[in-house]
């Protein structure tokens, strides 16, 4: 049996194309306006909130760029919003997620100018905000997102490393273009492994993911949504850097760490961790960058997301599980 999770996989490399030609040209004019912006502020909720601490953690190895990451209400509560000269970017793949309407409402009422990057041309983000741009992906069903997270990180990454617009950023934008070809291939080829790897794991109720710079908002999408959602398993995402502070303490014959390894600097503490963990008998996954692209590191986020996926898909199958269902999402309302 193939639950809708495959076939939005499968759809992936066209999503992210279609997104490009289309969306584009509209992209290079929102991050000419956001240029003169002093602070630009990223809101999004579970999958899409990941996107946004990707998108801020890789522009900040290059750009000294104001940003702030929030999610939904807490941008709505945040007291010390600056009003003048700021921006808004929310990202949904429904647009019309509460939490982040509702921040792009304050928004609008404290003069900050608005972005929404959304999958739905009817929403009420789209309607509502003062630009935005539209994924192109078609309907996606299953819960825990995959190519309107791609198409999400795509445009984001589209808008800021063209706003900062160095020799290195450009380099980032060039190999940007390539992702859809290189998301195609990486489908293809990663799929058997990830399956063979999820049924050694079928029967684990929780595991750890950890990942630095960029690949911290990875770790936070496959825990919270891929995991939790998905698989209905336990998991908690960490930066690598804070593998002692706490997880050191829970790790442990055969618990289950996921890390994400690009060779960033902050790699040196993943690589510590993984040779901790093993030591003491834990059961680490570690996907490399290395091992499936030799692109910029800071797109890691697009490469490792894909054998990831496919580990999340058959460990869901594996567990008796739709991993594009839900049970009780939709149930509390805010």
């Amino acid at each position: 049996m193939k639950y809708d999770m495959y076939n939005e996989v499968l759809e992936q490399p066209r999503s992210l194309q279609k997104t490009l030609n289309e969306e584009k040209s509209h992209m290079k004019e929102i991050a000419e306006k956001l240029k003169e912006m002093d602070k630009i502020y990223l809101v999004g909720c579970g999958s899409s909130l990941s996107t946004c601490y990707s998108a801020r953690d890789a522009i900040g190895f290059l750009s000294d760029m104001n940003l702030e990451v929030h999610t939904g209400y807490e941008f709505v509560y945040h007291k010390n919003l600056q009003k003048s000269n700021s921006a808004l970017i929310v990202t949904s793949q429904s647009g019309e997620t509460s939490d982040t309407v509702a921040a792009l409402r304050k928004a609008r009422e404290n003069g900050i100018y608005t972005v929404s990057i959304t999958n739905e041309a009817e929403s009420r983000m789209m309607k509502e905000s003062e630009d935005s741009v539209l994924t192109r992906c078609g309907r996606e069903t299953a819960i825990l997102g995959t190519k309107t997270y791609m198409t999400q990180l795509l445009c984001l990454y589209e808008i800021l490393f063209r706003m900062e617009g160095s020799d290195e950023a450009k380099k980032v934008l060039n190999d940007l273009e390539s992702i859809p070809s290189i998301t195609e291939e990486l489908i293809k080829s990663t799929e058997e492994e990830n399956k063979v790897l999820a049924g050694k794991f079928k029967d684990e109720d929780i595991f750890y993911c950890m990942g630095s710079g960029p690949n911290f908002g990875l770790a936070y999408k496959i825990a919270m949504t891929m995991l939790m959602e998905g698989a209905l398993k336990h998991a908690c995402p960490l930066y690598s850097g804070e593998f002692r502070h706490g997880l050191i303490e829970r790790v442990e014959k055969d618990v289950p760490i996921m890390f994400l390894n690009a060779g960033f600097p902050g790699d040196e503490h993943t690589n510590k961790s993984i040779e901790f963990s093993e030591s003491i008998g834990a059961k680490t996954i570690t996907f490399c960058m290395e091992d499936y692209s030799n692109i910029h590191p800071l797109l890691s986020p697009f490469i490792l997301v894909v054998p990831v996926e496919w580990f999340i898909y058959y460990l869901s199958h594996y567990s008796g599980e739709d991993p594009g269902s839900t049970r009780h999402i939709g149930k509390v309302r805010y």
